[in-house]
């Protein structure tokens, strides 16, 4: 299967981030005494020459990896620790089928050289809403880690 086939067959449109997606799942329910709902899941899709672009996002996000070649995604944390996960299937060369992101936390990713594509999931909770998406602008990223400048470069 190639990517533009999986584009197609799951009815992927761009992220603003950079990438695919497409919203597969919304609780019904919001959180009481807020307009949140409890959980949302979108299929997630790199191809070759995109990125996720730097950002972050006000609550916990799972991913999941599905099928393809190997992402890696650069994690900055709060404690300014620069930490580095790649998501894939071979799992006795050290990569991870699933990776949680916690709120606040600045990530981005690449598929990794020579990959065609990477299918993943997401999952959000509480529920995602793109009012609680902030892109990473390069230089107060920079400032704040200046540890990770090539990945900062490269994915801002």
């Amino acid at each position: 299967m190639t990517a533009d086939q999986l584009i197609r067959l799951l009815d992927l449109k761009p992220h603003p981030e950079g990438g695919y997606y497409r919203e597969t799942y919304r609780s019904f329910d919001a959180i009481p005494g807020s307009s949140k709902v409890y959980s949302t899941a979108i299929y997630y899709m790199l191809v070759p020459g995109a990125v996720s672009k730097m950002h972050r996002l006000k609550a916990d996000e799972v991913f999941h990896f599905y099928l393809g070649d190997p992402v890696t995604w650069v994690l900055l944390e709060p404690s300014k620790k620069v930490r580095k996960v790649v998501l894939g299937n071979v799992l006795e060369s050290g990569q991870h089928p699933q990776m949680a992101v916690p709120a606040g936390t600045w990530f981005g990713g690449y598929l990794n050289e020579g990959g065609n594509f990477a299918l993943m999931g997401t999952t959000v909770a509480p529920g995602f809403e793109f009012s609680d998406f902030e892109l990473g602008k390069r230089e107060e990223l920079l400032k704040a880690f200046p540890n990770a400048e090539k990945e900062i470069l490269s994915l801002t």
